[in-house]
């Protein structure tokens, strides 16, 4: 049992309240979802050359600053470094293939939370309120962002382990329910080259998403073939640089809602995470229906 919300803004004026929104969303999912939090949130654009990471160190007292002072010597002259909680984001202007090999080459201790050009993942063991204020995720204005309140089942109460999973560049998903097949689809998936740092299921439906789109697949079609290699029940919501995707399989026992206005689209595991937005009173609510593809980008 856990929490998802989801925000994509249509308007200038939302976008600034992105966070202090979602922020909301997210705490009224604490009851599902009490041992982790994180969120994914599309903002700030990179640099045309330029990777945007989020980097996570289980050391409270990383040395940040000789990380990126290390960056600029090794790789390039202009690097930027935002703490926020645990997590830093960096801006290099590199090619992420280079960086993510010079990072575990040098500090192996670093996880790559995500990568691409908008995307920041922040995520952390502990109650959605108390992830929301370690993060200061109120005050984040964005595009759009995707939420996840996790009760722990079948892996770890840890951060590595906690969602949003990203496998792709500016790509991520978060999860509510159970891959049945997912320890073998993991080994078929490493066979082509896709790496895992957890053993949680969402990580495999991740991975499986950004091998289907190096194929070749659009998000839709890799999701349509997921209906048909993804054992299990599920509703996953996907983040992609331009917008987001809402699909439930074709059973659809887990719970989801969609919601609609001027304004903004939201989704949530349950509406009462809706009904903090403004203006939900007068939305175009509706439950998603099983095994169909809903998505929206801003381009």
């Amino acid at each position: 049992m856990c929490g998802i919300v989801g925000l994509f803004t249509k308007t200038p004026k939302l976008q600034a309240q992105l966070g202090d929104y979602l922020s909301s969303m997210l705490i009224e999912m604490s009851d599902r979802g009490p041992d982790s939090a994180g969120v994914a949130l599309y903002r700030n654009a990179a640099p045309t050359g330029a990777t945007k990471l989020s980097l996570f160190a289980a050391d409270p007292d990383y040395a940040w600053s000789t990380l990126k002072g290390e960056l600029k010597r090794e790789l390039s002259d202009r690097v930027d470094l935002e703490l926020r909680g645990s997590h830093a984001v960096v801006v290099v202007h590199e090619g992420f293939p280079v960086i993510q090999a010079w990072l575990a080459e040098h500090h192996p201790e670093i996880d790559i939370v995500s990568a691409g050009d908008t995307i920041e993942i922040f995520k952390e063991k502990g109650l959605p309120k108390d992830v929301v204020d370690r993060f200061d995720l109120r005050k984040v204005a964005g595009s759009h962002a995707l939420g996840h309140t996790r009760m722990a089942t079948e892996s770890a109460v840890t951060t590595e382990h906690s969602h949003p999973f990203s496998t792709g560049m500016d790509l991520c998903l978060v999860h509510n329910g159970s891959l049945s097949n997912h320890n073998r689809l993991r080994q078929k998936l490493r066979r082509q080259g896709i790496e895992f740092k957890t053993d949680n299921d969402t990580e495999v439906g991740a991975g499986y998403l950004a091998w289907r789109l190096r194929e070749g697949d659009t998000l839709e079609e890799a999701l349509t073939n997921g209906f048909r290699d993804l054992d299990g029940f599920y509703t996953f919501a996907i983040g992609t640089r331009d917008g987001f995707a809402v699909v439930r399989d074709p059973i659809a026992c887990k719970h989801a809602v969609l919601a609609e206005t001027d304004d903004w689209v939201a989704m949530a595991t349950e509406y009462r995470a809706i009904a903090v937005l403004p203006g939900a009173d007068h939305a175009n609510i509706w439950e998603p229906k099983p095994g169909t593809i809903y998505a929206w980008n801003h381009a």
